[in-house]
């Protein structure tokens, strides 16, 4: 019979190693609590429960940091060693479960514990012999792989029948992981702890299988290595002594390639000189690849190799106007470049940048004056790009180094003179690998880029005939140097006008031919002036082309559902293929009001209104600002407050009108952030408004940055300022006198049925802003 095992017992954790039942082991145990353990164990009856900690790194393991099943185990032999480590011969004896842990006086833990018995399943006799045959079936696998390990345990195996021993045997011959025997450990009953070791044996078998399989190969390849390598030069010397050139190397196609280069004396000598040192390299190092990847790259470059550009100014022009309405200023400057390259038969190329809104057709000029020019097209996309080395290459030291994007578009493009956009340039940005605006200062310098280094290929390269075209949103983003060896271009929003004749000449037509709907579809020209005004609110006409492409696939399955021929859009039925509309235009107010004056700002899709409101409330003179207003705005409303208060006696208003307020100024659509000077006046004359309790007249919008004086300075953004107010049914704009050159520019399209006033001094906005001059309210006497 089995002895009854005590239920509390001393208990020693263990770090990376799991003890089970019929195992007998040396280990050594550390730390002073479990050499106390120890000593107890041996005052009683010598046993001791050891169970294996969760995180080997815990020093001082609680309940939680022990696994909930370990061993039982009577100990055989101990042995004190230095440094509180004690050494110990054990034996397992049982499986018992941790219910709780607890410190004696001693200081050394004490478990109680709840026996664990192994569950036999009740397997038949068949199903046992079946287990034990298969297992001793994978031994006799892993004993092909592991041949000393399994030798003598399959000697001492063979006799065995019974699948508890063999089980266990088999855990406690095996160098079996800490983690393996916990989990085998922790099966309630047999048929699991079968399941888990054959398992385990099965996949050591497929892993080393695998392992075996991977190392003849990699043994045959370095085999066939040596082999070519020796063969190779056994070739070249018989090729040598026979003195036969019949077959060419690598090194000869490249200079027969170099022959038929047109390129300067200095690039074919440094060529040749690559080609040289490709030769002395050996073929299976990895220097050789990356010579060979360099002088291929050097080949492949257009030296000298130009294309001809067209020098008929008509058929350039028609090309022009044939692809965009409009841009006239960007079409007048290409024709200027081509009748200067046709007098002086070179002349240098401009650096064009084009600047404006999303939408406006920027990207797609460049490919138009590619196509009127006959210049090859080459489009490097900027918005992103962090790294110098993406502009001047990487040094060729290691590989996969490979050339900038300027040399690798001159590559592609196949000529010296292509036409090269870069594209969203505001957009291309710094961090720890270098400046990449810095990068593109010696690109972009007519002066300098006649002899451009790239890092990769060495060699300078001549940009002076590559015509640069540059895009970008915004100037601001752009550093100072670069934006100066650029000529700016702005590409201004489009007028409502503008945007019907695109949509009607261009836009309609692209996505008739491309959804299939050439002879099927026809919008009319009311519904084209429906979309544009009640379903899209932006700069250019990206949006607008979306809109025409969605009525072009919902009329395209109307067509093959309902078997129609032709589908009409019109004003009436917009709405069935677009939905309700999607904007209100913003008109003009009804009354004149208190405290709320119109004001005109720009934004990155054009230009708005803003109507600026402030209240006037009785309270200590503060100041609230809402609207998401930045710091120059806020700057802005400082500034205009400052003035009122300075010229408060000549609006008649009492001497403590700003100590015993409070005023609030707010601008609506309180989630869109909003920043920049030119709303100055705007909330002065809304302030004024306010602490005279004047009326503002309504039909009147505004725009400038203020000064402390009242004088008006010069704002941005002007056309869609103007075409904002046009919008929204504003009959007069007053606009900074230091403005008046860039209304001159200005379509008269934009100004018709819009008075603009000119203003220097705020007295001037007051004049034309009030209907009656502001004063303040005469207090009543007592």
């Amino acid at each position: 019979m089995r002895e009854t095992l005590n239920y509390i017992l001393p208990a020693a954790p263990l770090q990376g190693l799991t003890i089970i039942p019929g195992m007998a082991v040396h280990f050594d145990l550390r730390g002073q609590k479990s050499g106390r353990a120890v000593e107890q164990a041996m005052k009683g009856d010598q046993k001791i429960f050891l169970v294996t900690q969760k995180d080997f790194e815990v020093r001082e393991p609680e309940f939680e940091d022990l696994h909930e099943i370990g061993t039982v185990a009577v100990i055989k032999q101990i042995m004190k060693l230095q440094n509180h480590v004690t050494r110990v011969f054990v034996e397992g004896l049982e499986r018992c479960r941790l219910k709780k842990l607890e410190e004696d006086e001693t200081e050394y833990m004490l478990a109680e514990l709840e026996p664990f018995p192994l569950y036999d399943n009740g397997l038949s006799d068949i199903e046992e012999e079946a287990m034990v045959r298969h297992m001793k079936s994978l031994l006799e696998n892993y004993r092909q792989f592991h041949p000393r390990t399994a030798l003598s345990l399959m000697n001492h195996l063979d006799g065995i029948n019974e699948l508890d021993t063999l089980l266990t045997d088999i855990m406690t011959s095996l160098p079996l992981s800490c983690d393996m025997l916990q989990t085998i450990l922790e099966k309630p009953d047999v048929k699991g702890r079968y399941a888990s070791l054959a398992e385990l044996l099965y996949n050591e078998v497929e892993i080393s299988r695998v392992r075996s399989d991977l190392s003849e190969k990699i043994k045959g390849r370095v085999e066939k290595n040596q082999r070519d390598y020796l063969l190779r030069e056994q070739m070249n010397y018989i090729r040598e002594e026979l003195g036969d050139d019949s077959g060419l190397s690598d090194a000869d196609l490249f200079e027969e390639e170099c022959k038929g280069l047109k390129a300067s004396d200095e690039v074919l000598e440094k060529i040749k000189k690559e080609i040289r040192r490709f030769r002395s390299v050996s073929a299976s190092s990895s220097e050789s690849t990356v010579e060979r990847a360099y002088i291929e790259t050097l080949l492949e470059l257009p030296w000298d190799r130009v294309s001809r550009d067209s020098q008929n100014l008509d058929k350039a022009e028609a090309i022009l106007r044939e692809d965009h309405y409009g841009l006239e200023q960007v079409k007048e400057r290409i024709l200027e470049y081509l009748a200067v390259r046709s007098l002086t038969k070179q002349g240098d190329s401009p650096i064009l940048c084009l600047v404006g809104p999303p939408g406006t057709g920027k990207t797609s000029i460049a490919k138009s004056v590619a196509r009127a020019l006959h210049k090859k097209y080459v489009r490097i996309c900027l918005g992103g790009v962090r790294d110098e080395a993406e502009i001047r290459g990487h040094r060729k030291t290691y590989v996969g180094a490979m050339p900038g994007r300027i040399a690798a578009g001159l590559k592609q493009a196949g000529v010296k003179n292509p036409l090269m956009l870069l594209d969203e340039i505001d957009k291309a940005g710094n961090d720890s690998k270098g400046d990449t605006a810095s990068a593109l200062l010696e690109v972009l310098d007519s002066e300098q880029n006649g002899r451009f280094r790239d890092h990769y290929v060495e060699i300078p390269i001549d940009l002076s005939q590559v015509l640069f075209i540059a895009t970008a949103n915004s100037t601001e983003n752009i550093s100072r140097p670069l934006l100066d060896r650029m000529e700016i271009i702005e590409v201004t929003s489009y007028t409502a006008n503008e945007k019907f004749h695109i949509a009607r000449e261009h836009l309609l037509h692209k996505q008739l031919r491309k959804n299939g709907m050439e002879d099927r579809l026809s919008v009319s020209d009311g519904a084209l002036r429906n979309i544009i005004e009640y379903y899209t609110r932006e700069a250019g006409v990206r949006e607008l082309e979306r809109k025409i492409g969605e009525i072009c696939r919902k009329s395209a399955r109307e067509i093959l559902q309902k078997k129609k021929a032709h589908i009409r859009v019109t004003s009436g039925n917009l709405e069935r293929y677009l939905g309700k509309r999607k904007y209100t235009t913003d008109k003009v107010n009804s009354a004149d009001e208190i405290g709320i004056v119109r004001g005109l700002a720009w934004t990155s899709v054009g230009g708005e209104t803003l109507q600026i409101e402030v209240n006037k409330m009785p309270g200590k003179g503060e100041l609230e600002l809402t609207g998401q207003l930045g710091d120059v705005m806020k700057e802005s409303a400082m500034a205009g407050i400052s003035y009122i208060r300075s010229v408060s006696a000549e609006y008649r208003l009492p001497a403590d009108t700003f100590q015993k307020n409070d005023f609030h100024i707010h601008i609506p659509e309180g989630a869109v952030p909003k920043d920049g000077p030119s709303a100055g006046i705007t909330m002065a004359a809304a302030m004024l408004s306010a602490v005279t309790e004047t009326p503002v007249r309504a039909d009147v919008a505004m725009t400038g940055e203020i000064t402390l004086r009242g004088r008006i300075l010069a704002i941005g953004g002007l056309k869609e300022k103007i075409l904002a107010a046009k919008t929204a049914g504003i009959k007069t704009v007053l606009v900074p006198k230091e403005n008046e050159k860039d209304v001159a520019e200005i379509s008269k399209e934009i100004k018709n049925g819009i008075q603009i006033i000119y203003v220097e001094h705020m007295r001037e906005v007051v004049e034309h802003a009030f209907r009656e001059k502001p004063a303040g309210r005469r207090r009543q006497a007592g």
